[in-house]
C-alpha cells in the first residue's frame, strides 16, 4: 500500500477518474474546476505556451455544475468538453489533458471547493500510485492565465527543493485593457490594492504566516496535501482553511519567481471573493472600497512585538503585559483566556522558537481575522483603501505620496515581489 492509499478510499468523493496510468516522470499535476467556462481554451492556449519543465506535467479540469443549476449551465459545460476534446486533437501540446464531467452530483455543499478537492484527490491519487509523494498538485482556476515561466518555477522552487513543502503563488488580476468595461477595471484595481494592504499589514504588525489566500494560485506536494487532510468540503473559502493548515506545517513558501493573472469578472458562483465583490461594487460604481483601519494592525503590532518577551515572564509579569494591552485587545480576550493560553503554551515547549510557533498556533489566520471583523463592530471604522494603504506606507518608513489608486498598486505589487517568505 502506498503512501495516501488507505486516506483516499476512506476521504476521496469518486472512485478512480483518470484510468490511463500516469507516465512515471510525472512531477507537476495541474488541477483546474470549471463550471459555464466558455472561455477555457484562453487557459489552455496559455498552459501550452509555458515554457516546459524538466518533468512530465498533466492537467485535470473537473467540469461540475450544482443540482439545480440552470440549464443553460450544463449545455455550457457539454460545449467545453467538446472545445477540449477538439483542442487537444488539433493541439500538439507537452502536457497531458485530462478532463472529467462530474454531472450535478447530490452531495452536500457541492461547489467549487468540493471540484476543487475532487482535482486535487484524483493528483494525489496519481502520485500515490507513482509512490512519488514529493510530487506537485497544482491549483489554478479556469478564468486564469499564467507567466511562461509558471510551470519552470513551480518545478525549480518546489518541485526540486526537499524543504519547500507548499506555497502561494504570486498573482496579478489585469487592471487595464479592452477585454471588460473600464468601471470593472477600477473596481478590480481597488480590489487588489484591498488584498496587498492586507497583507502588508499582518506583515507590519509581525504575524509570521502572512500568506495571500487564493485558490488559483496555490502549490502543495503530494505528502503534504495527505498530511493536511487534503482539500477541505466548503463551497466556499475552501483555499483560506486550507492553507491555514499548511502554513503551520512548516515549509510554506511565497513563489514570487512567476505569475498567475486571475479574471477580475463578475461572478455570483460563491458567496464572497473576487468574483462577488466585483458585483457588489458594481451596483455602487462611484463609491470607493472600504478596508481594515491601520490602527487595528498597529494594536496587533503592540501585542506581537511582545511575544519574545512572555516566554521568560512569571505569571505576574505576564498578567501585567495583558493590562499593558490596548483596550480593542482586552475586549477581545479576557484576561483569564489569556494567562491561560499563554501558561499552557509555555508549558509545551522547551524553547522560544517552539514557543513563538505554538503561540501562532493559537493567535492564528483565523483568529487574527476574528479580531480585525471583532475590532470594526467595536471601536474602528473601515477606512477607504487609498487612505489607509498610504498611512501603512508611511507607518513602514517609506516616504512616499501616491495619490492614484493605479500607482497605488503597482508600488504595492513591486513591494510584494521583492518580499521573500
Amino acid at each position: 500500500m502506498a503512501f495516501a492509499t488507505s486516506w483516499l478510499e476512506k476521504n476521496a468523493l469518486f472512485p478512480e477518474i483518470v484510468r490511463e496510468k500516469p507516465d512515471i516522470n510525472t512531477g507537476i499535476i495541474v488541477v483546474v474546476p470549471a463550471l459555464d467556462e466558455p472561455g477555457i481554451l484562453t487557459l489552455l492556449d496559455s498552459l501550452n505556451a509555458c515554457d516546459e519543465p524538466d518533468c512530465k506535467v498533466e492537467v485535470l479540469i473537473i467540469f461540475n455544475a450544482k443540482p439545480d443549476s440552470d440549464p443553460s449551465v450544463i449545455i455550457s459545460n457539454r460545449d467545453s468538453v467538446n472545445k477540449i476534446e477538439s483542442w487537444g486533437k488539433q493541439n500538439k501540446s507537452f502536457f497531458r489533458l485530462f478532463f472529467y464531467n462530474a454531472g450535478q452530483p447530490a452531495i452536500e455543499n457541492w461547489g467549487v471547493g468540493l471540484a476543487r478537492k475532487t482535482g486535487m484527490d484524483e493528483a494525489l491519487r496519481r502520485f500515490d500510485t507513482l509512490e512519488k509523494p514529493d510530487g506537485v498538485i497544482v491549483s489554478l482556476d479556469a478564468d486564469c492565465t499564467v507567466e511562461k515561466n509558471y510551470l519552470v518555477s513551480i518545478s525549480n522552487e518546489l518541485l526540486k527543493k526537499k524543504n519547500q513543502k507548499a506555497c502561494s503563488i504570486y498573482f496579478e488580476h489585469p487592471v487595464a485593457g479592452k477585454v471588460f468595461p473600464a468601471e470593472l477595471y477600477r473596481s478590480i484595481t481597488l480590489y487588489e490594492l484591498h488584498m496587498r494592504y492586507y497583507i502588508q499589514g499582518l506583515r507590519f504588525c509581525g504575524f509570521p504566516y502572512a500568506y495571500h489566500t487564493v485558490g488559483s494560485a496555490i502549490a502543495v506536494k503530494a505528502s503534504s496535501y495527505h498530511k493536511a487532510g487534503g482539500m477541505n468540503r466548503r463551497e466556499a473559502g475552501e483555499d483560506f482553511y486550507f492553507i491555514q493548515k499548511l502554513v503551520t506545517a512548516g515549509g510554506y513558501f511565497f513563489l514570487n519567481s512567476t505569475t498567475v493573472y486571475p479574471s477580475p469578472r463578475f461572478s455570483p458562483r460563491v458567496p464572497f471573493g473576487t468574483g462577488q465583490m466585483m458585483m457588489k461594487m458594481k451596483e455602487e460604481p462611484a463609491a470607493t472600497l472600504n478596508t481594515y483601519n491601520i490602527n487595528a494592525f498597529r494594536e496587533l503590532k503592540s501585542l506581537f512585538s511582545g511575544i519574545e518577551s512572555l516566554y521568560e515572564c512569571s505569571p505576574l509579569e505576564v498578567a501585567e503585559f495583558y493590562h499593558s494591552l490596548s483596550q480593542g485587545l482586552k475586549s477581545f480576550f479576557t484576561i483569564e483566556e489569556w494567562s491561560e493560553k499563554i501558561t499552557e503554551i509555555k508549558g509545551n515547549t522547551s524553547g522560544l522558537q517552539s514557543f513563538k510557533k505554538r503561540f501562532f498556533n493559537w493567535f492564528n489566520m483565523f483568529r487574527v481575522v476574528k479580531y480585525l471583523n471583532f475590532i470594526h463592530n467595536q471601536t474602528f471604522q473601515k477606512q477607504p483603501v487609498i487612505e489607509a494603504a498610504s498611512q501603512l506606507l508611511e507607518a513602514s518608513g517609506i516616504n512616499i505620496t501616491i495619490n492614484d489608486p493605479f500607482e497605488l498598486l503597482l508600488f504595492y505589487r513591486k513591494l510584494e515581489k521583492k518580499q521573500k517568505l
